[in-house]
């Protein structure tokens, strides 16, 4: 059984103060360049990127750079700055999946980087048949009925950018109760996160799940950093690559695994 990180409440403030680190992870990808590209080449399926809450297509500049290079066939979602979960929003994100499925004649992944998840777990959601695997960075996608451990001015910059009422308003909406009600998904789910991510603490970024098709992987590293971190690339990588129908748990391999165990002193993923 894949289970989710214990409860461990909202980020501590070293972790709130250390998303300031950003910047240096993205600086290390010059260094990591023989480790990047050293993954696995993918197969060209199509695979479909969703920025995090306030980012854009921009912010996905180096996931986009890295997986093309990989041989994959990237979009990102093309619908702006991520503000929220609007509905309209989710909307296009499933008929993004379905023209992509239709038009390449093959599944597609999915990748979202934090709010992007759960995009994605709602493309999945509403659109199995045309979804290959998700992957999640960082992601709000188990929020307790308590609700949710973010830290106060994160939940106080979505009430003023998303909804005067925040997140709660957003997750009742009754296309995102259904999505908790039928979590976890039918679809191979990887789900990404960080013990000392300042934003998402790592019990609402993991999910309880099927070891056959689910899995939580415990990486090192910032939430504001974790589409430009050189590990979490070269997880993502990995993951996509491996053959549809023939999906696997994440078993740390090769420099980038050795040293994902050394920084999060961890052998294997929850």
């Amino acid at each position: 059984m894949t289970q989710r990180h214990p409860h461990v409440g909202k980020p501590s403030l070293s972790s709130q103060l250390l998303e300031g680190r950003a910047p240096f992870e993205a600086l290390s990808l010059a260094y990591a360049l023989p480790m990047l590209l050293s993954a696995p080449m993918g197969d060209g399926h199509p695979v479909l990127l969703m920025p995090g809450f306030m980012g854009s297509e921009g912010s996905l500049i180096a996931l986009e750079t890295y997986l093309r290079n990989r041989g994959y066939a990237v979009r990102t979602w093309g619908l702006g700055r991520n503000v929220g979960f609007r509905p309209g929003h989710a909307s296009a994100i499933e008929q993004q999946i379905r023209y992509l499925h239709h038009e390449s004649g093959r599944t597609v992944s999915l990748v979202g980087w934090s709010l992007g998840g759960v995009f994605a777990m709602y493309g999945a959601h509403r659109c199995p048949e045309g979804v290959r695997s998700v992957v999640t960075l960082g992601s709000p996608v188990t929020v307790d009925a308590a609700g949710t451990a973010v830290p106060p001015l994160v939940r106080a910059m979505y009430r003023l950018v998303a909804h005067p009422l925040g997140s709660a308003a957003h997750s009742m909406q009754p296309r995102v109760k259904t999505l908790r009600e039928r979590m976890p998904l039918p679809v191979p789910i990887s789900c990404l996160y960080s013990l000392s991510d300042g934003v998402v603490p790592p019990q609402e970024a993991t999910i309880d799940g099927d070891p056959a098709r689910h899995e939580n992987i415990r990486v090192a590293g910032s939430h504001v950093g974790l589409g430009f971190n050189p590990l979490v690339l070269q997880i993502v990588a990995d993951r996509l690559a491996q053959p549809e129908g023939q999906w696997q748990p994440y078993r740390p391999k090769g420099l980038a695994g050795y040293l994902n165990r050394a920084l999060t002193h961890e052998a294997v993923p929850i």
